[in-house]
């Protein structure tokens, strides 16, 4: 290419293709094409990560989020990989990105998945950490870690164990309980009773995964006395529902 040629690329910001006319070397991909190193995906194989509005992969899911849409006190059990937890978040987050609510309140028991890692060294919330990193997993997938740190500094984003959430009233939020199997029925009762003015809850578990005796676990009593309340859902999701990989589901069915 010339000085004089590529002074006119300069100014005029566009490439003279006539140039490289005649030079087998050099070939232009068609535009329509739309040529992507990645493999083609359909606008209903997106990763919901990246999309801003969630939507339903099972019916059961489906009835979960229409339940929160709904209600302002929801349980939700189901087994595992049946995305209680990401649907929870999501909607909290959705609601408070509209102004529905004034923050988010997440709470998980602090309970050890059957073995004993001991004392973990730094301040409480160094050793809360390691209980409370599935939420902050979830949180990360529909924010940005930086905004997730950011609104926990203003006190918009809210995460604490069980055993802090004794005395207090929740207004304004949009309250997730994770891991509710591993609470007892006192537990449950005293989360349930937070509920304030313009609140939402959501309780998820798996009464068939507690990390605690069966006969302490509280979920399962909860939410068979709750489920003849009208104002509450209770919304049991299923092995179909899983959205995992499908050998998940299979496991499920025979452990």
């Amino acid at each position: 290419m010339t000085k004089r040629a590529l002074k006119r690329q300069l100014r005029e910001g566009a490439l003279d293709l006539s140039e490289f006319e005649g030079d087998p070397r050099i070939r232009r991909l068609p535009v329509e094409r739309a040529w992507s190193p990645l493999p083609r995906r359909t606008e209903d194989e997106r990763d919901q990560a990246f999309v801003k509005t969630i939507r339903p992969m099972s019916e059961g899911q489906k009835a979960m989020m229409t339940a929160i849409d709904s209600h302002n006190l929801v349980l939700a059990l189901g087994p595992a990989g049946t995305g209680k937890t990401y649907l929870a978040i999501a909607k909290a987050v959705e609601a408070l990105e509209a102004g529905k609510v004034g923050r988010i309140v997440l709470s998980r028991p602090a309970v050890e998945a059957g073995e004993s890692i001991g004392f973990l060294p730094g301040e409480m919330e160094d050793k809360l950490a390691p209980y409370l990193r599935p939420l902050y997993d979830a949180l990360s997938d529909r924010l940005s870690m930086k905004r997730v740190r950011a609104m926990m500094a203003e006190g918009v984003i809210e995460i604490a164990p069980v055993g802090f959430m004794r005395g207090r009233t929740l207004n304004n939020a949009f309250v997730v309980i994770d891991e509710a199997q591993n609470c007892t029925y006192v537990q449950l009762k005293m989360l349930l009773t937070r509920l304030g003015w313009h609140s939402t809850m959501v309780v998820t578990g798996d009464p068939a995964q507690s990390d605690l005796l069966p006969e302490l676990s509280g979920l399962a009593p909860v939410a068979q006395r709750l489920e003849a309340v009208g104002n509450i859902a209770v919304v049991r999701l299923v092995d179909r529902d899983i959205v995992r990989h499908p050998l998940v589901a299979e496991m499920l069915g025979v452990l």
